[in-house]
């Protein structure tokens, strides 16, 4: 993968510098420049990026990272879903007073994985179950028909009483996230299809692709587009979760991004600077495709040890969440 790589970025920095050298002769030559660009293909055929760089270094920055075929349904660059937000405390004014309480109290961590049930599910099984931590697994309803392995890993998170499990839609959205949340009644009937089809309790959702939450009086949307199909679901007594922090994923590789400190560094400034949706409750957003080799497993198992020798941390369920204080 790391030959193809240099390799793709290679010709993409030719492309760069075809593009600028033909850009700077007579009109006449546009026609060259557009058979030269189309002769030029990956050997995959993925479909032509399409750039317009000012420098060949900002270019080269825009390239998407491209998914290698998977079980999983989602593609995921190595950024964050929705735009990182600095850790200040800007709409929530603590007082020093008030932190100095909340510190005293107990810090509750939200472990969710999305996705499932994928090859990594099992291992995360285990991994918790080992411990005698509590998960929440937002699953599709798509992948536990994939195949009898996956219904299989279906049936062991549902079974396991330290696993809640949620809807996460029944075909995550095919990855076409705008044209799936465009017609707001068809994306309300692909949730509600996988609340009946995984026999899920709670009613609770995570929407693919967005960062919404919607519960109680609560209710925040970061891209409009998903927006009247939250306030759907919130109106037929569903009520959707985000997160506070993400361990990324590679699009590519499915591998995390971030190292175990980097992770653990995060989750703790944001208990620390209260700067998650609520005071002393993070939720944190992983996938399960993250887990399924023994490198990914180790990493997951290196986090849980760093969290849980904080004595006053504890796991819970996303159905008890939040708690106030």
């Amino acid at each position: 993968m790391g030959s193809s790589h240099n390799q793709c970025r290679i010709l993409t920095k030719c492309i760069v510098f075809l593009f600028i050298f033909v850009s700077c002769q007579p009109q006449t030559t546009t026609n060259k420049q557009t058979k030269t660009s189309n002769e030029i293909d990956t050997p995959t055929e993925q479909p032509v990026v399409v750039i317009d760089p000012l420098t060949i270094d900002s270019a080269l920055d825009a390239l998407p990272i491209l998914p290698k075929d998977s079980d999983s349904l989602r593609i995921v660059a190595v950024k964050d879903t929705v735009p990182k937000k600095p850790l200040v405390l800007t709409n929530r004014k603590i007082t020093d007073s008030l932190r100095r309480v909340l510190d005293t109290k107990p810090k509750h961590i939200y472990l969710t994985f999305d996705d499932g049930p994928l090859i990594g599910s099992r291992a995360i099984d285990s991994i918790i179950t080992a411990r005698n931590i509590k998960i929440n697994a937002f699953l599709i309803g798509k992948h536990a028909h994939m195949s009898k392995h996956l219904n299989k890993s279906y049936q062991i998170y549902y079974n396991n009483p330290l696993v809640d499990c949620y809807n996460h839609s029944f075909t995550h959205a095919n990855n076409r996230f705008q044209f799936f949340y465009s017609n707001p009644q068809s994306a309300f009937e692909d949730f509600d299809r996988n609340e009946k089809d995984l026999e899920l309790k709670y009613k609770i959702v995570r929407m693919p692709g967005r960062n919404i939450w919607y519960f109680d009086d609560i209710r925040r949307v970061d891209l409009s587009t998903g927006g009247s199909t939250a306030d759907m679901l919130y109106s037929h007594g569903y009520k959707i979760y985000g997160w506070d922090v993400e361990w990324r994923i590679n699009g590519v590789t499915g591998k995390p991004v971030q190292t175990v400190d980097q992770v653990y560094t995060r989750i703790k400034n944001y208990m620390n600077n209260k700067s998650s949706l609520f005071p002393n409750n993070v939720v944190l957003l992983m996938h399960d495709d993250m887990f399924q080799n023994k490198l990914g497993q180790k990493q997951l198992s290196a986090l849980l040890d760093s969290l849980q020798q904080h004595k006053d941390y504890t796991f819970e369920f996303m159905r008890d969440y939040p708690f106030k204080y």
